[in-house]
Parts: structure tokens; C-alpha cells; sequence
């Protein structure tokens, strides 16, 4: 039978008519919430429950208030030994405390972490040596911890370039077996680096169990987050990757382990890494070597005292009843005990042998490395202090 042009033109509606079904949306269960997370008012009164983020135990905040607590009071001893001349530069995570306890606190012992240079805090609550988490910063060894020990990577200075290391690492626990899982740390600046893009995509195709968190503080040393991305925030580049992804109050100590308890038992589970972009504030210059008033000003940074992570989840706890004036004073006291302690062990300079310069460098030194050994050690021998 020849079907005639009006035979066609007759049977149009009824094609038109037909649907086809919608094509699955790839973005879906990538896609971050379109506001942070936050499951506490900044006064610390909490927001309706949420059964994709449930509360924390109570035992795991109060652990969490306390090493919040004794963190910050380290950072200021720090901060203080740095203007003492007794560290060569220190970069503070006060404000940042929610996040920095959240992302230890989240993980098991036998996990990895992958810190930056502003991670000391988080380092110390972790349990590592407070001296040996500074040495770096001393201008001392560059790492002075053992990481094989504490399952801690050497603090990152070069932006992202733990982003990688991360991805690797995690790869290679998962290839023999093992559900370890590594957490990065990262800032806002960091997620503008090549090492960070390579990094979560390497992770992503092979389902590395990787958690990168990043610690969106503003600014990228004086560059503000506008100069950065133009992204709705820095959560959603992890869809591009074919990574979940979530936004949450960084600020909010307990929706920030929320979230990251979800995002490490994600991991666990093999299905892969998760990228978590926690608003949160610096309150002190990026470093002490740096002049916050010239790209910020007093106001900002007094807007966000209110929003503190230490006084907002103190309200909360007291309005429960799981603690009161005398726990406080009790963590008060810790804190300072704490500061004491490091203020008397950084008393001691550490003796430092010059040819030291030049161990560790390769593992079979070159002729280039031997000969400059020779020649220092001929000149401190000429000197009276080689050990020629």
C-alpha cells in the first residue's frame, strides 16, 4: 500500500500528540543544597530537624566543643609566639574552628588527612605533637610530625597540590582492599588551581574515597571570592565532575559534622569522593606577615563575630543541659593548661646541624649536592664549627 502525502499530513496530530519521556536529569544527586546547610541559628537556638542531616550524637558535640575550644586557645598562643619572634610566620584559623574540628572529628584514626599550611589547629585535635605540628613553621624541618604514624600528610603550602596526593593515596587504599578514607583540606584560592581540578576528576573516574573540604574563609590571601569563580558557589564544581556535592553553614558546628559524617560514610561505602564547601570567615590576617585592613574592612569582620562557631554551639549544649558553667570552666581550664605547656616546651631552640641543609634531599645524593656539602662543611671547619 503507498501511503499518499494527505495520508501523512492526516496522521501528524496524532504523532505530535504522543510523548516521549523526559531524559534522567545527569545532574541529580550532584546537584549541592541551593542554600548551606545549617541546622543551629547563629544564638545557637536550632532549626527544625532534617532526616537528610541528623543531628550528631550529643557525646560527639561536646568532644567537639571542647577541642574547639582548646584549638583556639592554641591558635592565640601561636598567633602570640609568632609576635615573640619564636615562629618565622603562623596563619591563623580562628573562626575557622567548626570546620577544623568537624573535618578530624569525622574521620576514623586509621583515615588520612591532607592539610594546608592554615590546618594546625586541626592537627593538634587530631592528637599530634602541638611542637611538632609548629616546627614547620618554626623554619625548622618542613614536616615534624612522622605521617606515616599519625596517617597525616606533610602541611600543603603550595595551593591544591595536596588535592592530588589526596586522590592517589585514597586510590590505593581502596585498589588493596582497605575503606580508608582521605580528607583534604582546602581553601576558595585553592579551587581555582589546576592541582585541585585534576585532583577530585582523577577521584571521581576512579572512585577514589576522597572527601575535599573546602573552607570557603572569603578571601585568597586579598582576593574576595568575586575575583575567584563566577559559580552560583564553590560546591557546584563538583558537578561538572560527576561529584555529590553540599554547601553547609561552616560556622555551624553542628551542621558541619552533619554533613561531613555524611560525606565520609559516602566515601566508605566506595561510591566514591564528596566535596563539601563550608561558608565560614577568617577573623585574623592571612598571615601575620599580612595587612587585613587593606582589602577588608573593621565592619566586615565585626558582622562576623556574631556568627562565632565556640559561642553558637555553647548556647545550644547549655539550652539542652549537657553543659554548664562548671564543664565550661573545666574546658577553660584545659585550654590554658595547653597554652602553658607549649609556651614552656617552645622555650628551647632546637640545635640545628648546617650540613643537615643537605640530607634527605635525594635518596642517593648527586655529585652536584656532595660537592656544596664539602664546601659548607670546609667552611664551617674554617669557622670552628664543622665537623671536619
Amino acid at each position: 500500500m503507498t501511503t499518499t502525502p494527505q495520508a501523512v499530513r492526516r496522521a501528524s496530530p496524532r504523532t505530535r500528540r504522543k510523548t516521549t519521556p523526559a531524559a534522567p536529569d545527569p545532574s541529580a544527586g550532584f546537584m549541592p543544597q541551593r542554600e548551606p546547610v545549617r541546622l543551629l541559628e547563629p544564638d545557637g537556638t536550632p532549626l527544625p530537624a532534617r532526616d537528610d542531616y541528623p543531628e550528631p550524637p550529643v557525646e560527639a558535640l561536646r568532644e567537639m566543643y571542647r577541642r574547639m575550644v582548646v584549638g583556639r586557645r592554641f591558635d592565640v598562643q601561636a598567633t602570640a609566639l609568632t609576635k615573640q619572634g619564636r615562629l618565622a610566620v603562623y596563619p591563623s584559623a580562628r573562626g575557622q574552628e567548626a570546620c577544623q574540628i568537624g573535618g578530624v572529628l569525622a574521620l576514623r584514626e586509621d583515615d588520612w588527612v591532607f592539610p594546608t599550611y592554615r590546618e594546625s589547629m586541626a592537627l593538634t585535635a587530631r592528637g599530634l605533637d602541638p611542637v611538632e605540628v609548629l616546627t614547620l613553621l618554626c623554619g625548622d624541618w618542613h614536616c615534624g610530625y612522622d605521617p606515616a604514624a599519625t596517617r597525616t600528610a606533610p602541611q600543603c603550602t603550595p595551593l591544591a597540590t595536596q588535592c592530588v596526593h589526596a586522590a592517589g593515596l585514597a586510590y590505593g587504599e581502596s585498589y588493596q582492599g582497605r575503606d580508608t578514607v582521605a580528607l583534604a583540606f582546602i581553601g576558595d584560592g585553592a579551587t581555582s588551581e589546576g592541582d585541585f581540578h585534576e585532583g577530585i576528576n582523577f577521584a571521581a573516574v576512579f572512585k577514589a574515597p576522597v572527601v575535599y573540604l573546602v573552607q570557603n574563609n572569603k578571601y585568597a590571601i586579598s582576593v574576595p571570592l568575586s575575583r575567584q569563580t563566577a559559580a552560583p558557589s564553590l560546591a557546584y564544581k563538583g558537578v561538572g565532575y560527576g561529584v555529590p556535592s553540599e554547601q553547609v553553614d561552616g560556622n555551624d558546628p553542628v551542621a558541619v559534622l552533619a554533613v561531613l559524617d555524611r560525606a565520609v560514610a559516602h566515601a566508605r561505602a566506595g561510591k566514591g569522593p564528596y566535596l563539601v564547601e563550608a561558608h565560614t570567615y577568617r577573623m585574623e590576617p592571612h598571615t601575620n606577615a599580612d595587612d587585613q585592613t587593606r582589602y577588608r574592612d573593621a565592619d566586615e569582620v565585626e558582622a562576623w563575630r556574631d556568627r562565632d562557631p565556640i559561642a553558637r554551639l555553647e548556647a545550644y549544649l547549655r539550652a539542652r543541659g549537657v553543659l554548664d558553667d562548671a564543664a565550661v570552666a573545666a574546658v577553660a581550664e584545659e585550654a590554658e593548661e595547653y597554652a602553658a605547656t607549649l609556651r614552656r616546651r617552645m622555650d628551647s631552640q632546637p640545635t640545628v646541624d648546617p650540613l643537615s641543609l643537605f640530607d634527605h634531599v635525594y635518596a642517593e645524593p648527586t655529585p652536584q649536592l656532595v660537592e656544596q656539602r664539602e664546601m659548607v662543611r670546609a667552611e664551617l671547619a674554617a669557622d670552628g664549627e664543622g665537623d671536619a
